[in-house]
């Protein structure tokens, strides 16, 4: 399947090397590692809008696992070039460069496009900071500096930062449909939707390791969610548990999704892969319910 339009080669010849590491240092905005460190941060230290950060958290676990599942559908390589040879680069570069500038794996659609458009849409939507409109300027700049430093690097063709941009619209537009009827419980079905996608990413990856890992950290963090929002509806005098329906259910939740986490460790431990998503699953929910814990700590002066 063709998707070059054929202009990447003009463009080699024009850009000077040191492009190579702006352009690098830029796509890094998109990079998983940077958008989870983001939301993290957010889901930490925000005591205002906790539904609103966990929802975008569960966002971009969705998110993750609907790339893993998208690119293994479609199973289309990435572009063979480079905008600029590593030995053309002085030696003291050559790190930051395969850190950077380098990619592997399926190439469609664009991961960082659509991981970018998810996290920084979901921001402008559901952040409190400057006003609407400029949120989402800011927000529809940065995904287009990600989408061209893919593209300009030489590891995406348009087409494929095009299509994971139009992914992730309609990704969101569906989400956003469901989280803003019922914005009280924005948090639990941004993890819901985790989990949702998540299983279904299992399917077409083939029960790929990092679909796996993914599917366990959603169970956890839906877990995690729980557990918290139990424990704050109980420190409110609500109760007893048997006598209150939603109570009862957020226990149900809890259940099967621990219940589910320690089965995969139990049941597959020869087989790490498994054993290491229920592992990370648990992890992930003693994180997020810790971390309820203490903003509610914070947040009534304890």
């Amino acid at each position: 399947m063709a998707r070059g339009i054929g202009w990447f080669d003009a463009f080699r010849e024009v850009a000077p090397e040191w492009v190579v590491v702006v352009l690098g240092l830029v796509t890094q905005l998109g990079d998983v590692w940077f958008l989870s460190a983001l939301v993290g941060a957010l889901y930490v230290f925000e005591t205002g809008n906790r539904d609103g950060i966990a929802a975008i958290a569960g966002l971009l676990l969705a998110g993750l696992s609907l790339i893993t599942g998208l690119k293994h559908l479609f199973a289309l390589p990435r572009p063979e070039r480079v905008l600029v040879e590593v030995g053309a680069l002085p030696e003291a570069l050559h790190p930051l460069y395969e850190a950077t500038a380098t990619a592997t794996g399926y190439g469609f659609p664009s991961g960082h496009a659509l991981m970018s458009t998810i996290v920084y849409l979901s921001l402008a939507e559901y952040s409190g900071v400057s006003t609407r409109r400029r949120r989402y300027l800011g927000a529809a700049g940065l995904v287009t500096a990600v989408c061209l430093s893919r593209v300009g690097l030489g590891v995406h063709y348009l087409v494929d930062v095009v299509a994971g941009v139009g992914v992730g619209v309609t990704f969101l537009l569906l989400a956003w449909g469901l989280l803003n009827r019922y914005p009280t419980h924005r948090g639990t079905l941004g993890f819901s939707l985790a989990v949702v996608v998540g299983a279904a990413a299992l399917v077409p990856s083939g029960m790929d390791a990092d679909a796996l890992l993914l599917f366990g950290a959603s169970l956890g963090a839906l877990a995690g969610w729980q557990l918290a929002a139990l424990a704050r509806a109980l420190d409110a005098g609500r109760g007893p548990i048997r006598e209150d329906r939603p109570l009862t259910a957020r226990v149900a939740v809890i259940a099967v999704a621990l219940v589910s986490l320690v089965a995969l460790i139990g049941l597959f431990w020869p087989t790490v892969i498994l054993a290491g998503s229920g592992a990370l699953g648990l992890v992930v929910a003693a994180v997020v319910a810790a971390s309820e814990r203490y903003r509610s700590g914070q947040a009534s002066g304890i």
